[in-house]
């Protein structure tokens, strides 16, 4: 005969319990095939052998710090491969996670290939190398805005993690391009690195780390603001099969000649950031629009003064694929960027638009837009004079149903491409 479920909870029929009957690997196969989460929490609250067996396939876990809070799960969570510390902006308990609980983390998670101690600001260089020491699996390590990080404890993490896949350093000022040296020498199998804010990363260090790190997937240098078209040119030479996201917000030194080395070389390309880079023009533009077209979904752009209809006419033609565009600021765009729009032909993947401060623009170039844009879920018109609530109305535009159009919301809206 075979158990009965009661209740949900396992039973045992006459010929004994279900326990007598399954091994720990019959257990382990009725528990991954639990695809809800109150599922497999239900599991464990069975008996004390269901709950063993739920804690060491337990995969990932969020955890508050304490060394002897983090020894208690490590008992427990013994084959856990993801760890996340992070702590939220908003929560001020004292002291949060310390170099103490990277000590404990280091010994007792030996399986563990994945860490998040985003805002953790408390950490310092010396928990770092215990990490170092202790898990040299480690491959997604994510430390931005630990302000007290510094090259000395990231380099150890480059020189024992050898696998190390993503690391994010985003908000760490001290960083700088010692990191990105020892990042080529030992990790060649990197394919995410956010440097977001790392002022101090210049050309000479990007063109070192491509010479060992030639499998980037994501490079985040916004707000990097040495680094110009000599390191941008080095990344596509060397990472034209693999790049997939590029992020160059204000990197006022960035032009031409670094959009150029990506079209003829990053042919895969799906998003590329280059808003407040001012230096780049239509010609580059056009010339990547042409090579990214079957690859291109996110497109910032906005503040790139010298971007005009020319290179919008260009996306619109040749992108079928790009989902998210913003060309705030740009002033020089008119309806003209929208007129080879509006037939079937033409029909556009768009779904989130920003035109704000585009005073050029007008209902009528809105209009051809929404012709070939069914899919919009979101359009930016701040700061429009000539396409206000009350004009589109009155021209009786039909916008897509549920799209949200912004005719003077906050600026402080989250950021979908940042």
């Amino acid at each position: 005969m075979s158990a009965k479920l009661i209740g949900g909870m396992a039973q045992p029929d006459e010929e004994g319990g279900i326990n007598e009957r399954l091994g720990d690997d019959e257990l382990r196969a009725v528990l991954s095939r639990l695809g809800d989460e109150e599922d497999k929490a239900s599991f464990g609250l069975v008996c004390k052998r269901w709950l063993r067996l739920q804690s060491t396939e337990r995969r990932k876990l969020c955890a508050r710090a304490g060394p002897h809070m983090l020894t208690r799960l490590a008992a427990r969570f013994t084959r856990l491969r993801h760890l996340d510390l992070s702590q939220s902006v908003s929560r001020s308990f004292y002291p949060g996670v310390t170099d103490s609980d990277l000590s404990v983390v280091a010994a007792a998670f030996s399986s563990l290939r994945i860490l998040n101690l985003h805002n953790c600001k408390g950490i310092t260089d010396k928990g770092l190398t215990s990490l170092a020491a202790g898990i040299p699996s480690l491959q997604f390590l994510d430390v931005s805005y630990c302000r007290k990080l510094t090259d000395k404890g990231l380099s150890s993490i480059a020189k024992g993690c050898c696998d190390l896949r993503a690391l994010y350093v985003v908000g760490c000022r001290f960083v700088t391009d010692t990191l990105l040296s020892a990042l080529s020498m030992n990790c060649s199998n990197l394919e995410e690195l956010g440097l977001q804010g790392c002022s101090n990363i210049t050309d000479s260090g990007l063109t070192v780390l491509v010479e060992g790190c030639k499998r980037l997937k994501l490079l985040d240098l916004n707000k990097c603001g040495n680094i110009g078209d000599i390191g941008i040119s080095s990344i596509a030479k060397a990472c034209y099969s693999s790049l997939l996201t590029l992020k160059l917000l204000d990197c006022y030194k960035v032009g031409d000649e670094s959009i150029i080395s990506l079209a003829k070389t990053c042919k895969n390309l799906e998003t590329l950031i280059i808003g407040g880079c001012r230096e780049i023009s239509d010609e580059s533009i056009k010339q990547f629009a042409s090579a990214c077209h079957d690859s291109l979904k996110n497109l910032r752009m906005d503040w790139c003064l010298n971007v005009s209809d020319a290179s919008l006419e260009c996306i619109f033609s040749l992108c079928m694929k790009l989902e998210v565009l913003d060309v705030g600021c740009c002033e020089e765009i008119t309806d003209a960027a929208f007129q080879g729009l509006g037939s079937d032909e033409s029909k556009l993947s768009l779904k989130i638009l920003r035109v704000s401060n585009c005073p050029k623009i007008t209902v009528d170039g809105i209009r051809k837009l929404l012709k070939s844009c069914d899919a919009l879920e979101y359009i930016d018109v701040r700061s429009c004079p000539h396409v206000t609530e009350v004009r589109c109305h009155e021209a009786e535009l039909q916008f897509p149903v549920g799209c949200k159009v912004n005719f003077s919301g906050s600026l402080l809206e989250p950021d979908v491409l940042l």
